[in-house]
């Protein structure tokens, strides 16, 4: 990772409440250190900690395995002694056991209360205010094509890309969100021919379909006629290779494509009307998905940057021409080859406008120190080319650049195919999971005695929940096979699991209409209020640990153990029914900071929460 964004470390600038529990742990350190040195006269250079295994008493796990490197002796004997040290030396430790080369330490109520009450007066718990100074990071998805709409895949592009930048947001970053239109090139011509010639003056409007689905659907009929005319030419004698270049289709978009780049005033004025039928369609579909940009930027306008770049980069000696004038960066000695970043006639390749275009962006914005691309694996290689230049070049903010690769997304159908139209529509799929949502919440009977309109409601809310953490759940560089109907399941790794776990805590907090505001400093806590606690200690963590990972799946992940330990709880401790005034508080108290943990960790996913369910 080559973000710069630090794992956490007590002492440094993250919240109080990371403080508290990394200050224990180093407290618990030295004192183990100490321990080894007066017990043994021996010096200890680190400890090893791990959680406790459930099966065990105990909260916090001291590894003595590697302390034999220093010490020789029984590691149970060794594990009693400094257990028998700390619990004398740190108010915290009030008990130990040890298993086998594992001490077990076990930490007062105290301490977690302590945490909860500092959980609870953070207006956002886990998240770390901007610091001063710090250099942002631009982050860009989405980035479509103009001659079709956004389908399955590009949404696994887009949830990614909207969930890493609110997670960096959340770690303590200024984020830019931003992508590139590809809006120029052959694919987009092809689509503007085949409505020239077939369209017959229809439009989004009169058809009443969204401009991009719109656009699309001459892509694919673009499609269907240059196949048909392979196969006449086939037919008629020519080769395979030869029926492909000579379709009359084909030569017509190429010669489409001359015009634009000639800046031809009729070809311009359609290409603008069609784009601009895409482009209402795409921010319809943005608005759906709840995702932003604070910019964008059109490959019409960038696709001859970067060329001046190149000059620079062959005075320095960074490129160098071949005979026939192409200019090349040779890569070889970094384990690469060759690339060609201008061609012998002067024009540039995608290489070269995507060197022009990130230096742009730094210009546009000079505090970012770093970008993040989410693109699919099949472009591996061109970002460590990409990367490696621009470091070349001597560009700083070069070492901070991340491509975040992430695998494809198949459904149990197959693979899906722009050009046959065989792609599952981004529109569509949010349509089709609302209305799983709403058979399988009508077969459950959980929304009996709601208005129709606060069902559908609760059926976008499920349906593109669902969609969401399917998606995000899975590690971002792993291929998803993307099953609707298992997504929707209210029961297991879900997002409507998740989602009516909160539910149940806003009923339970409806039913508490008094107030329940009390602090509690001094109560004996529960196993499984204990347990609950801890798995909200590592929220903060959490959050800096997915920002450095770039991986949503962690906090997605995280939440769902949330929701497990905080379902337990429900299940084995009386709420109302406590056996003291104080513990019913603290119960509500405990169920709230939950609750709101689950609406934080989902909303750095993009996901909302519904009060009933």
């Amino acid at each position: 990772m080559m973000l710069n964004l630090s794992r956490v470390k007590a002492g440094s600038y993250f919240n109080d409440l990371l403080f508290i529990k990394m200050s224990l742990q180093q407290t618990i350190s030295e004192n183990v250190k100490t321990a080894i040195h007066t017990l043994y006269n021996a010096n200890l250079e680190s400890v090893e900690f791990q959680a406790t295994r459930k099966e065990f008493e105990g909260d916090i796990t001291v590894v003595v395995f590697p302390m034999l490197r220093v010490v020789k002796g029984n590691p149970v004997q060794i594990g009693e002694a400094i257990g028998s040290f700390l619990v004398e030396n740190i108010k915290e430790v009030i008990a130990y056991n040890v298993v086998k080369g594992f001490l077990n330490l076990v930490i007062s109520d105290s301490y977690y209360l302590d945490f909860f009450a500092a959980a609870k007066k953070e207006k956002q718990f886990g998240f770390v205010s901007l610091k001063e100074g710090e250099k942002a990071v631009m982050v860009e998805y989405s980035s479509p094509n103009t001659n079709k709409p956004l389908h399955l895949g590009h949404i696994r592009n887009i949830l990614l890309g909207h969930s890493v930048a609110e997670i960096i947001k959340a770690s303590g970053k200024k984020v830019y969100k931003t992508q590139i239109i590809n809006d120029r090139g052959i694919h987009i011509c092809k689509s503007m021919l085949a409505w020239q010639r077939y369209g017959k003056g229809d439009t989004p409007e009169s058809t009443g379909l969204k401009g991009d689905k719109f656009v699309g659907n001459y892509y694919v009929k673009f499609d269907q006629i240059y196949k048909e005319q392979i196969a006449e030419g086939i037919a008629g004698g020519k080769t395979e290779e030869e029926a492909k270049k000579e379709a009359e289709i084909l030569i017509a978009a190429q010669e489409m494509l001359r015009k634009w780049e000639a800046s031809d005033d009729q070809v311009v004025q359609l290409w603008e009307k069609m784009n601009g039928w895409v482009y209402d369609g795409f921010e319809q579909t943005y608005k759906t998905l709840g995702v932003d940009f604070d910019s964008y930027y059109y490959e019409s306008n960038t696709y001859l940057l970067g060329k001046d770049n190149i000059e620079e980069g062959l005075s320095k000696g960074v490129f160098f021409k071949k005979e026939d004038g192409s200019v090349w960066c040779d890569l070889t000695e970094d384990g690469l080859d060759e690339k060609l970043v201008l061609r012998s006639d002067g024009t540039a390749v995608y290489m070269t406008q995507d060197i022009g275009t990130a230096i742009q962006r730094v210009k546009d914005n000079p505090d970012v120190g770093g970008m993040i691309y989410i693109v699919g694996n099949e472009q591996d290689y061109h970002f460590k080319v990409l990367f490696l230049i621009l470091k070349k070049l001597g560009y700083d903010w070069a070492k901070n650049l991340h491509h975040l690769s992430y695998g494809m997304v198949d459904l149990p159908s197959g693979k899906m195919k722009s050009r046959e139209g065989t792609v599952v529509d981004a529109d569509d799929l949010v349509v089709e999971m609302e209305e799983t949502a709403g058979e399988i919440s009508k077969e459950l009977g959980k929304l009996e005695g709601y208005t129709d309109n606060e069902r559908n409601e609760i059926y976008k809310i499920i349906g593109s929940g669902a969609l969401k953490y399917f998606i995000l759940k899975v590690d971002p560089k792993k291929r998803i096979l993307f099953n609707p109907s298992e997504s929707v399941d209210f029961q297991g790794n879900t997002g409507p699991f998740i989602q009516y776990t909160y539910a149940r805590i806003q009923a339970i907090l409806r039913k508490a209409d008094f107030d329940w505001s009390k602090t509690i400093v001094d109560i004996e806590l529960h196993e499984k209020e204990k347990e609950l606690i801890k798995q909200l200690e590592l929220y903060p963590e959490v959050i800096q640990n997915a920002a450095n990972d770039l991986s949503p799946a962690i906090i997605s992940n995280y939440t769902y153990d949330l929701v497990k330990s905080y379902n337990s709880f429900f299940q084995n401790v009386s709420i109302f029914g406590a056996d003291s005034e104080i513990e019913k508080l603290f119960r509500i108290q405990l169920s709230d900071l939950v609750g709101s943990t689950i609406q934080s960790a989902f909303r750095l996913l993009g996901i909302k929460v519904p009060d009933r369910m």
